[in-house]
């Protein structure tokens, strides 16, 4: 297959109980807010997509009254779900979940406790999430922790975090440099691609340094695959792979990925692969994509990396990636005035693919 999921971005509400200054995704009116996918559509979603591991992000996904049910359905799959939520509901619906080995809370971390609820806009959330994290892992839930940058990062600070994060006994870290969504309610918190890998380059080799108050001195372990680490720092030459990481939300499967809200919508999963125009879409090729190095887009690019040199993966996997010398070069630019204009279409004219899904209303 030319193209194929490797994870599904399974959205069931945009709805969310914090308002974060690097979220675009709380910017839609009221009674978008309260739409929700149906548990019969979600499963729906999951079985046209066939991808193997299945993320559900938000707007917050513990506030979906029917989450449970749509947890247990994937599972019962045989599908690696990943529950993203900023936790502070956790404790309250956590005896609705059962243990499983496909079943992860992933618990959204973007720092220390300063750093942590400056970037939430909220005090106080960082301290209930690490105590969520310790009732997940004291009741057998496998937990990782979900951390994006922004600009201004320390990476002494960042390492120290990483090193706290690993002794709370999660299983890794899923981090990635924030995307510039264009409704956030700050702009000025995101980090570009250069900046974007020197970070990560300072960051990566403070993590070749002994740790810091972990007691089985364990390295770091990240959720992702080494060649995705390697390219953080600036060290491979990746374009974006959208097709890999489909979306699908209120609205139906969203053309090309889950950070760009303004390209449409798909009425299928099929239509979605075979219809998109995928080669509009990636670095050099749409200025909405010009710095990204988020892991939706390019973790499906490594992977395919890794299957066609195992031994580049392996090396970069053992010694980790490489933290000096020249990077590699950003794709050539080769959009035309087409895409100048395409970050600017308002959120009220967003092309729905002129349909509404079945979504249940808040009672």
């Amino acid at each position: 297959m030319k193209r194929y999921p490797l994870v599904l971005m399974l959205e069931p509400l945009f709805q969310c109980n914090l308002a974060c200054a690097g979220c675009g995704k709380i910017d839609y009116p009221k009674e978008i807010l309260q739409k929700r996918l149906t548990l019969t559509d979600a499963l729906r979603a999951v079985d046209e997509s066939g991808a193997p591991m299945v993320s559900i992000p938000g707007g917050e996904p513990l506030i979906h009254r029917e989450m449970p049910q749509l947890v247990a359905g994937i599972v019962a799959r045989k599908r690696f779900v990943y529950l993203c939520t900023n936790a502070i509901l956790l404790p309250k619906h956590i005896d609705e979940y059962r243990p499983s080995p496909y079943l992860t809370f992933s618990i959204h971390l973007d720092g220390s406790r300063e750093r942590h609820d400056e970037s939430v806009c909220q005090e106080g959330v960082f301290d209930k999430a690490v105590a969520a994290i310790r009732l997940a892992r004291s009741k057998g839930f496998r937990v990782t922790v979900n951390c994006t940058l922004f600009s201004g990062e320390d990476p002494d600070d960042v390492a120290e975090f990483f090193d706290e994060a690993m002794a709370l006994g999660i299983e890794g870290i899923t981090v990635s440099p924030g995307y510039s969504y264009q409704h956030a309610p700050r702009q000025d918190v995101f980090l570009g691609r250069s900046a974007s890998r020197n970070l990560f380059r300072e960051i990566f080799k403070r993590g070749k340094l002994p740790a810091r108050n972990v007691p089985d001195r364990r390295r770091w372990a990240f959720n992702h695959s080494s060649l995705f680490l390697d390219f953080l720092a600036g060290n491979q030459a990746y374009q974006c792979t959208p097709w890999s990481t489909p979306t699908y939300n209120v609205f139906g499967w969203q053309r090309p990925c889950y950070l760009l809200t303004d390209e449409g919508y798909a009425d299928s999963f099929r239509s979605l692969m075979e219809d998109t125009n995928w080669e509009a879409y990636g670095v050099g090729r749409n200025p909405a994509c010009d710095n990204c190095m988020a892991h939706c887009g390019f973790e499906g690019t490594a992977v395919n990396d890794a299957f066609s040199h195992p031994l580049k993966a392996l090396k970069v996997a053992l010694l980790g990636p490489r933290t000096s010398g020249v990077m590699a070069p950003d794709p050539p630019i080769t959009y035309q005035d087409r895409a100048r204009t395409v970050a600017t279409i308002p959120v009220s004219k967003i092309t729905r693919a002129n349909r509404e899904p079945e979504v249940d209303r808040v009672q």
